[in-house]
C-alpha cells in the first residue's frame, strides 16, 4: 500500500504533468520540461500503471481510501446484496404499514372509561363526615378514593351539592354554580376533582333541568314580571281560591299548580311546589341550561346524570289529561298513578333538546382521553320503548344509556323466570348496536338487601357484574347494607331509610363521624359486624366477592364484550353464557334465585364440557367444586361463576338467544382482538 500512495502522490505532486488535452500546471504555465524531468515522468506513470495493476487486485479493508470504496461499489456482487437490502427494507417497511392500517381498521373500538367499570352513586350527605356536623361532604368523599381503588371503581355518581335549600334533598337549586356550604367550598369541589383525576377516577355530576328551587333567581325575576325571565317558567292564569287550569298532579301527590301572588298566576312544578318547572319552550332556558353545562365541563367535570327529564316540556294545550279510571270522581285524583300522563312527560321536541346537550358534551370530548358521559333518568315502568328512545338513533347521538330500573323489581318475585324476565326487558328492547346498564339500588329506592333479603345480597352482585353492560352501585351495596328504621321525629324524607350513614368500621359513628358524636341519619345496628373494614379481612365476605367478581369482569373479555346468551330459567335457577369468539375460554352462570334448593340440568346443551369446575361462589365452601353438567347443584341466594374450556361457541347455534353489543373475534396466534 506504500507504494501506491508513494505513486499517487508523486503524480499528484508532479508541477509538469499533463492530462490528455494537454492541460496541467507545466502547459498552463508555459515552463519547459528537460529531457531528465520528461524521463523521470515517464518513469512515474510506468510505475503508477504498475501500481494500477496491483491496486485492482486488492480486497476491500476498514479504513480504504475513497477510490478503492468507489471502485468496488460498483462491482456486481456487491451492488445487487445492496439493492436487495434496499429494497427488502423498503417492502417491509410498506407491510409494516399495510399491517397497522389493516389492524386499526379491523380492531374494534377500545371500552371507555364508562363501559370498562361500574358506576358507583355516592348520596354525599351518608358517604363521610369531614368537619364533625353529622353531614357527609365533598372533604369526606376525597379523604375515602382509596375505596374505589381498592374496588376498581373508577366511575363516581356524586348526588346533587348545588346551592340548595334543601327541600328536596339538593334536587331544588337555587345556584347552579355553586356549591351548598353544608357540603363544602367550590375550592373543596376543585381539590376532590383534581384528587379524583390524579387517581385516574372519573366524576359525574347530577344535572337537573326539570326545575329549579322557587329561591332561585331566575324565579323570582320571573315572579315579577322581568321581561328577561318573564317566561322562564310555566305560568297561566288562575284564581287563589279557583278551579286548577287543569288535573295535572305532581309526582309527590295533588295539584301541580300553586298560585303565587306576587305574579297573581299559577306556576307549574311537577315536583314539590318549591321546585318550579322551567319552561323549556322558551330558547332562553334552553341557552341558561347549556352554559351551565359549559360551566361544570370547564371545570374538568367527566360526564352528567340527567334527572327526571321525561318532565322537561309539557303539552302547550295544557288539556286535563285522561284518568285511568275514568269512572272516579275528579276530586279524587291526587297522584300521578291515577293519571296517563300524555300531556306532562315525553312530550315531541324533548329529545331534540337533549340531543343539543349531547353535541355541547361532545364539542369537550374531543380533548383526547376526556370523553364526557351522559345517562339520562327516566322511569317509564312498563312503556320501556319510550326509555330506549333515550340512546338517540342510528344518525343522532343522545345519551351513552338511560338507565335501566328494571332489575329493582326483582324482590317482586324472586325466581329464575322473573329475574330472565327482568333482562330480557332491557335486551330484547335495546337498539342493535347499544350499551345496556343495570341498577338494582339508589337513593329513591328500598336497599335490595331489605327488598329481597339479605340471603339473595351475593347473587344479586354476581348478576350485575355478569351481565353485559355496566353496573351500577349504589353505596354500601359492596358491603351488602340494609335500610334503617327511622321514627317518626327523625324523618327529613320518605327515603330517608336507605340513606343512612356509610359503615366504614365498627368504632364510634361507624367510622363515618369521627369528631362528633352526629349523624345526620340513625346507624345500622349491624355496623360492628357489616363495615368496609370488617369485610376487608374476609375473604368470604360480601365485599371480597364484589371486588372478586368487578375484577374478574373487567380483566376477561367474554365478561366485558362478549356474547351474552340465556342458557336456562325455571322458578328457581336463571343461568346464562358468557364467551367470545375465537377464545376457548369461557364462563357459565348460574343463579339461584328461588326459595329452595335446586339442582340444574344442562346435559341438552352439547357446547358445554361435561364436567364444569365452580371459579367462584358465593357460598365460599363450594369454590373449586366440580359437577356435572347434567347436575349443577345451588342453594338458595347462591350464584356460580364457571370457567370452562370449548372450541364450540354456543352463540352461533342459538342466535336467538343471544346479544352482543359490538361483535368482536380473538385471535388467539397474536393476541388481538378484530371485528368479525
Amino acid at each position: 500500500m506504500g507504494r501506491i500512495g508513494d505513486c499517487l502522490g508523486e503524480c499528484t505532486r508532479n508541477p509538469g504533468y499533463k492530462d490528455a488535452d494537454g492541460d496541467g500546471p507545466a502547459a498552463r504555465d508555459n515552463i519547459s520540461v528537460s529531457d531528465s524531468e520528461e524521463k523521470r515522468d515517464s518513469i512515474g506513470v510506468k510505475r503508477l500503471s504498475d501500481a494500477r495493476d496491483e491496486y485492482t487486485q486488492i480486497k476491500p479493508y476498514a479504513g480504504m481510501p475513497k477510490e478503492v470504496l468507489v471502485l468496488y461499489s460498483s462491482k456486481a456482487r456487491y451492488r445487487v446484496p445492496r439493492e436487495i437490502l434496499f429494497w427488502l427494507t423498503v417492502c417491509c417497511t410498506l407491510a409494516l404499514v399495510a399491517v397497522t392500517i389493516a389492524v386499526i381498521a379491523l380492531s374494534p373500538k377500545c371500552l371507555s372509561w364508562w363501559q370498562a367499570s361500574p358506576v358507583y352513586q355516592i348520596y354525599p350527605r351518608s358517604f363521610k363526615d369531614s368537619d364533625g356536623d353529622g353531614v357527609g361532604d365533598l372533604k369526606g368523599i376525597r379523604e375515602k378514593l382509596d375505596h374505589f381503588e381498592y374496588l376498581n371503581i373508577k366511575s363516581i355518581w356524586i348526588s346533587p351539592f348545588y346551592r340548595s335549600p334543601m327541600k328536596d334533598f339538593g334536587y331544588d337549586v337555587e345556584d347552579f354554580r355553586d356549591i351548598d356550604p353544608l357540603f363544602g367550598t367550590m375550592k373543596d369541589f376543585e381539590d376532590l376533582l383534581a384528587a379524583m383525576h390524579s387517581k385516574g377516577l372519573k366524576l359525574i355530576m347530577d344535572f337537573i333541568p326539570n326545575h329549579t328551587s322557587d329561591l332561585h333567581r331566575w324565579f323570582n325575576l320571573s315572579r315579577t314580571r322581568d321581561p328577561h325571565y318573564e317566561d322562564y317558567y310555566v305560568w297561566t292564569d288562575c284564581k287563589p281560591d279557583g278551579p286548577k287550569p287543569n288535573n295535572w298532579v305532581s309526582i309527590f301527590g295533588n295539584s301541580s299548580w300553586t298560585y303565587d301572588e306576587v305574579r297573581g298566576q299559577c306556576y307549574l312544578h311537577q315536583f314539590l311546589k318549591e321546585q318550579p318547572d322551567l319552561n323549556f319552550r322558551n330558547p332562553d332556558v334552553i341557552k341558561e341550561m347549556i352554559d351551565i353545562i359549559h360551566f361544570w365541563l370547564e371545570k374538568g367535570v367527566d360526564g352528567f346524570r340527567m334527572d327526571a327529564v321525561k318532565h322537561m316540556l309539557e303539552a302547550p294545550h295544557m288539556r286535563d289529561e285522561p284518568q285511568v279510571d275514568p269512572n272516579k270522581p275528579p276530586e279524587l285524583v291526587t297522584t300521578e298513578w291515577d293519571l296517563h300522563s300524555d300531556y306532562t312527560t315525553s312530550q315531541v321536541g324533548l329529545h331534540d333538546i337533549l340531543r343539543e346537550f349531547r353535541a355541547q358534551m361532545d364539542i369537550y370530548s374531543q380533548e383526547p382521553g376526556r370523553y364526557r358521559f351522559m345517562v339520562t333518568e327516566s322511569y317509564d315502568y312498563e312503556e320501556v320503548y319510550k326509555t330506549m328512545m333515550y340512546y338517540g338513533s342510528r344518525l343522532e347521538k343522545e345519551g351513552d344509556f338511560p338507565f335501566n330500573f328494571y332489575l329493582l323489581d326483582l324482590p317482586h318475585n324472586t325466581s329464575g323466570v322473573w329475574a330472565k324476565h327482568l333482562v330480557h326487558l332491557w335486551m330484547g328492547n335495546m337498539p342493535k348496536g347499544k350499551w345496556p346498564n343495570w341498577v338494582v339500588g339508589n337513593h329513591d329506592r328500598t336497599r335490595i338487601s331489605s327488598s329481597a333479603g339479605r340471603l339473595y345480597v351475593r347473587a344479586i352482585n354476581m348478576l350485575l357484574l355478569t351481565l353485559p353492560g355496566t353496573a351500577t352501585t349504589y353505596y354500601g351495596e359492596e358491603i351488602g347494607m340494609e335500610n334503617i328504621n327511622v321514627t317518626a321525629s327523625q324523618i327529613q324524607d320518605p327515603a330517608d331509610p336507605q340513606r343512612s350513614p356509610l359503615q366504614w368500621n365498627a368504632d364510634t359513628n361507624a367510622g363515618f363521624n369521627e369528631k362528633t358524636n352526629l349523624t345526620w341519619l340513625p346507624l345500622h345496628p349491624d355496623y360492628e359486624t357489616v363495615n368496609v373494614e370488617a369485610q376487608m379481612k374476609d375473604d368470604g365476605s360480601v365485599l371480597a366477592q364484589y371486588r372478586f367478581l368487578n375484577t374478574l369482569r373487567q380483566s376477561e373479555l367474554p365478561l366485558n364484550r362478549g356474547w351474552f346468551c340465556y342458557v336456562h330459567a325455571d322458578a328457581n335457577v336463571f343461568s346464562y353464557i358468557r364467551e367470545l369468539d375465537g377464545l376457548k375460554r369461557a364462563f357459565l352462570i348460574v343463579v339461584n334465585f328461588g326459595k329452595e334448593s335446586a339442582v340444574t340440568d344442562l346435559s341438552s346443551v352439547r357446547e358445554l364440557p361435561d364436567e364444569l369446575k365452580v371459579l367462584m361462589s358465593t357460598t365460599i365452601a363450594n369454590d373449586g367444586k366440580v359437577f356435572p353438567k347434567s347436575r349443577i347443584q345451588t342453594e338458595v341466594g347462591e350464584g356460580l361463576v364457571i370457567q370452562y374450556s370449548t372450541n364450540t361457541r354456543f352463540n352461533p347455534n342459538h342466535p336467538e338467544e343471544c346479544y352482543i353489543s359490538e361483535k368482536a373475534c380473538y385471535l388467539e396466534t397474536i393476541d388481538i382482538l378484530y371485528k368479525c
